[in-house]
Parts: structure tokens; sequence; C-alpha cells
């Protein structure tokens, strides 16, 4: 069963931040319903081509390039990192340490670029 505790996001956090801040965005990180590690990614200087984006973690190399393409390379490891996935969709077996999200913007609160 997925699980993300406030401690191991503790854990993480620090290697995310750098990252963001490497790449001239700023967010936040969270957990979701004791399952799922979030980055809500809030302003920068990248341009993602939309200011409210769900990023798929499993195919956003087939969605971004450039310095998109470059922040998630380096952000979606980090943010799996000590995770597992035993899935086996095929028969219906689903076995994750946890559930990654990353949002660029949020519903109420679309991406700002700045200059």
């Amino acid at each position: 069963m997925a699980y993300m505790s406030q401690e191991k996001k503790a854990k993480l956090a620090p290697t995310i931040k750098t990252i963001l801040k490497k790449h001239g965005v700023k967010g936040s990180i969270a957990v979701r319903n004791h399952s799922t590690l979030v980055v809500n990614i809030s302003k920068g200087s990248i341009d993602f081509g939309g200011d409210r984006i769900q990023v798929n973690p499993y195919w956003y190399h087939e969605h971004f390039t450039g310095r998109p393409l470059e922040l998630l390379k380096e952000l979606i490891p980090a943010m799996n990192d000590g995770n597992h996935d035993r899935s086996d969709a095929q028969t219906d077996y689903f076995d994750v340490g946890w559930y990654i999200d990353v949002n660029i913007g949020q519903w109420n609160k679309p991406y700002q670029l700045e200059g």
C-alpha cells in the first residue's frame, strides 16, 4: 500500500528544493492523503507552455522539451528517491512505495512566468 509520511517528505525536501532553486522556479512540497508526494510549482523563469498543467510523471519526457524537460528530468527522480514500483498491470497488482504529483500552477492560482 502506498504511504508517504511527513518524515519521508522532510528527508526528500532539501534535494527537491535545491533542484527547484537551480532551475529558477519556486514551489511547495506537500503530502496528500498519506499516499502522494506533491510538488506545486508556482512561479519561475521557465515557460511550461501553460499556467495550469498536471505533469504525467510517467510520460513527461514525451510532453516537454528544453528547460522544462531539464527540470523534470531531475525533479521526478528526486521525488522517487527510495521509492519502489513492483506493480504488474497485467495481473491487476499495484505495489508502489508512494505516488507523486507535479503541478505547474494550481486550479485556483495559475503559474506565474517571471521575466
